[in-house]
């Protein structure tokens, strides 16, 4: 009987260790995993990626992005997240990113913007991932990604700073084509 107290002392110890660590073990074992992640998908993105149009073009270039020359699209069934990686699987599910209910439309790695075919990638839903191109270029994808982790787990995706700067983008370039 005492053993049990012990281990299940030792238990609660280790769970409130976790609890107020959470952000170390996010930082030091899942963002690497999901960083190498995303490169390799915005590389494939690279390869197998549209290039803007010339009015597109002009968009990303209104926007600010330095090189929209480098920006592809990516038409997809289902914009990619790393499932096989349960640790990924399961913290993406406990922020928002992917799980039951949850349909990503479009997301961007790098200068590859992964769309689904059924969403309409029109001016104001383009221009929203334009400004998340011109995010990671003014910093980095890994500080982005790590960024939007975080804000994500604290704010949510609606009021995430890295969304809400998009979100602008959304009505002023509301117009479509």
């Amino acid at each position: 009987m005492k053993a049990l107290k012990i281990l299940a002392v030792t238990f609660i110890v280790l769970v409130v260790i976790a609890v107020f660590s959470y952000e170390r073990i996010i930082a030091s074992v899942l963002l690497p995993q999901y960083i190498e992640w995303a490169h390799e998908t915005e590389l494939k993105g690279q390869e197998i990626g549209t290039p803007l149009n010339e009015k597109e073009l002009l968009l990303a270039a209104e926007i600010g992005i330095k090189h929209p020359e480098k920006v592809r699209i990516v038409y997809i069934d289902e914009v990619p997240y790393p499932y096989e990686n349960y640790a990924l699987k399961v913290f993406g599910e406990a922020v928002g990113l992917v799980g039951e209910g949850i349909i990503n439309n479009a997301q961007v790695f790098g200068y590859s913007i992964y769309s689904r075919k059924d969403f309409e990638l029109n001016r104001p839903k383009l221009a929203h991932e334009l400004v998340h191109v011109l995010q990671i270029e003014r910093a980095s994808l890994d500080s982005v990604v790590t960024q939007h982790f975080f804000d994500m787990a604290e704010y949510g995706y609606d009021d995430a700073p890295l969304e809400v700067e998009a979100f602008k983008a959304n009505k002023t370039y509301s117009a479509d084509w």
